[in-house]
């Protein structure tokens, strides 16, 4: 088998998060929401307890937290549920950058069908977004600026300490898509300044099919978001449907073991970096990373191979390693990433580039044989 090395598009569960879900389906039959017996009371201690532990990683207060499908929905309630408030307000300007994921792409630009005003910012070649580029784009009516912590495909750190500064003495929503931050850049989640937050938690070794939005209280009151289906009243009206519990609980399981271990978990992350650079460079294989690598998370690397097709290379690899060439939500789709794309880097050096992305628990022995078995299928390709 592989090894694994496809963390961005969904990380493999943590056997400490399995081990609680599958204590709660076998044990906890109730629903969260049922308030006329025992079974309901131990359902909703458990995505009580999961709050705070959400609420702990990022330094928050737990009611603050809201359990949805996933990061996905979370962006879509963040910028869809302000609608009514932008038509009283009269503030329907949204500023967001090209290289979002498209689950933020894709609705704020149904938002510019429903008349709003959108700017859509350019990163630099470093495959970061300029905080003055979008600070300029800032004016009277702008009701949010949309941002992520970290791009899925590149793994390079966007500038929002910068803005979420700026952004709160303008007045002006913000809003940071965490996913590939979240249980990895801890602490500077937890000094960062933003109005909403959203992420997965098969991200950080949790279960797919479960997410948080994050709505930061200020002087007491929730940003004006408001739901985007019908249903109940669960999660304070904000999320209808009912709560699954034993999802939420492993949710907040994976959210207590990064606060635990993030720590020893960055090093583990920086030594295969630094192994992989290390065969790299000895490989003698002309490459190029995508994106300034001084701000770079440490568990993902964008690579260009140069000679290289990357759907040749993948193929051919495949006994060695799992690995991708852009996001998971666009794999169906053989064009260009538009993410390297929008950081100008030439087509010819898009096709021969790779994400490679891994966890704390990648194997690093393994890990350095099946690199260094792909790095001889690549220097074979570039012949």
């Amino acid at each position: 088998m592989s090894i694994y090395l496809d963390y961005n598009a969904s990380a493999p569960i943590e056997p400490r998060v399995l081990e609680c879900m599958i204590d709660i389906y076998q044990n906890y039959i109730g629903n969260a929401d049922s308030r006329t017996h025992d079974y309901g009371d131990q359902a909703r201690n458990i995505v009580e307890n999961a709050r705070k532990q959400v609420a702990s990683l990022l330094g928050i207060t737990s009611s603050e937290v809201f359990f949805t499908s996933g990061a996905t929905e979370s962006n879509n309630i963040a910028i869809q549920g302000l609608e009514a408030y932008a038509k009283e307000s009269g503030r329907n300007h949204i500023i967001t950058s090209s290289i979002e994921h498209k689950a933020v792409l894709e609705t704020v630009k149904a938002m510019q069908h429903r008349g709003f005003e959108v700017d859509i910012v350019d990163p630099e070649s470093s495959g970061r977004v300029d905080a003055k580029k979008i600070l300029e784009k800032v004016k009277d009516n702008t009701l949010l600026v949309s941002l992520m912590h970290v791009n899925n495909e590149t793994g390079i750190i966007q500038p929002v300490q910068e803005l979420g500064t700026a952004l709160e003495e303008r007045n002006v929503f913000f809003h940071v898509d965490a996913t590939q931050s979240c249980g990895k850049l801890v602490d500077e989640l937890r000094s960062l300044k933003y109005t909403m937050l959203s992420f997965s938690a098969h991200k950080l070794r949790g279960p797919q099919g479960i997410g948080v939005l994050v709505l930061r209280k200020k002087n007491y009151k929730y940003p004006p978001a408001k739901a985007i289906m019908y249903g109940g009243q669960q999660e304070h009206g904000i999320r209808p449907g009912t709560i699954p519990v034993a999802l939420v609980g492993g949710c907040g399981k994976a959210c207590q073991i990064a606060e635990l271990e993030y720590q020893s978990n960055e090093k583990k992350l920086r030594s295969i970096k630094k192994k992989l650079l290390e065969l790299l460079d000895k490989s003698g294989i002309t490459y190029s990373c995508n994106g300034d690598q001084n701000y770079c998370l440490d568990n993902t690397l964008n690579l260009c191979l140069h000679g290289v097709s990357s759907e040749a290379l993948m193929i051919s690899t495949k006994r060695y390693c799992s690995l991708s060439n852009g996001s998971a939500c666009t794999s169906k789709s053989y064009s260009p990433s538009y993410v390297l794309m929008a950081m100008n880097i030439p087509v010819e050096n898009i096709e021969n580039s790779i994400r490679i992305s891994w966890g704390p628990e990648t194997d690093l022995e393994q890990f350095q044989i099946e690199f260094t078995n792909l790095l001889n299928v690549a220097k074979r390709l570039a012949q």
